[in-house]
């Protein structure tokens, strides 16, 4: 998990919900490319998923997530997919391979609902086991900073605009506190009918 390192961080908010990560990609010391977001879109899904650990098998899983809901949209004729759904299309996936793992800790962030107005958050480990929060959930090799950062700073009720806020602080702070993530960061965050800000 820490040979090509990164973090990831989702949070709810009122009514929105924000998924940020680090832009470093590396060989446990050595950094390749700052333009490595973990960040990734699956097709017609109200949300977006996170993926840390080794980089060969966050590709891996991606493609087979991306494959799995376009076969299961395709065969229930569904226009959108529920990020709850897709949290458990992923957390099966990653069991399937309980004996020989993917190394990888995904997060998955979105709206749900009626009108999409409710957030939904949700990690995992390497095996599947679905962690939904009610408030942030973290991933990758900066994730005992990151709960420090998010428990000091997270509040009740936040807005889209002071959500960005609050996830960038913490992530960044918790980035400069681990030589394996940083070098900057993406922010995605999503209200209403899923528009994004990225920064």
């Amino acid at each position: 998990m820490t040979i090509n390192g990164g973090s990831v961080v989702a949070m709810r908010g009122n009514g929105c919900v924000a998924i940020a990560s680090d832009l470093r990609f590396g060989v446990q010391a050595m950094t390749i490319s700052k333009e490595c977001s973990k960040v990734h879109e699956v097709p017609r899904m109200r949300g977006m998923v996170g993926l840390v650990g080794l980089h060969t098998d966050t590709k891996t899983v991606i493609d087979a997530l991306r494959y799995h809901m376009n076969m299961h949209g395709l065969k229930e004729e569904l226009q959108e997919h529920d990020p709850k759904d897709v949290a458990r299309q992923l957390s099966s996936l990653q069991y399937s391979r309980r004996f020989g793992p993917w190394f990888v800790e995904p997060v998955v962030a979105g709206l749900r609902g009626p009108g999409l107005s409710q957030p939904y958050i949700c990690s995992m480990d390497t095996i599947g086991c679905m962690n939904e929060a009610e408030d942030f959930v973290v991933a990758g090799t900066a994730s005992d900073q990151l709960y420090g950062m998010c428990e000091a700073l997270y509040r009740e009720g936040l807005g889209p605009d002071d959500l960005f806020e609050v996830i960038s602080q913490a992530l960044l702070s918790a980035c400069d506190r681990d030589a394996l993530s940083g070098w900057g960061a993406v922010v995605h965050v999503m209200y209403n009918f899923i528009f994004i800000l990225v920064h």
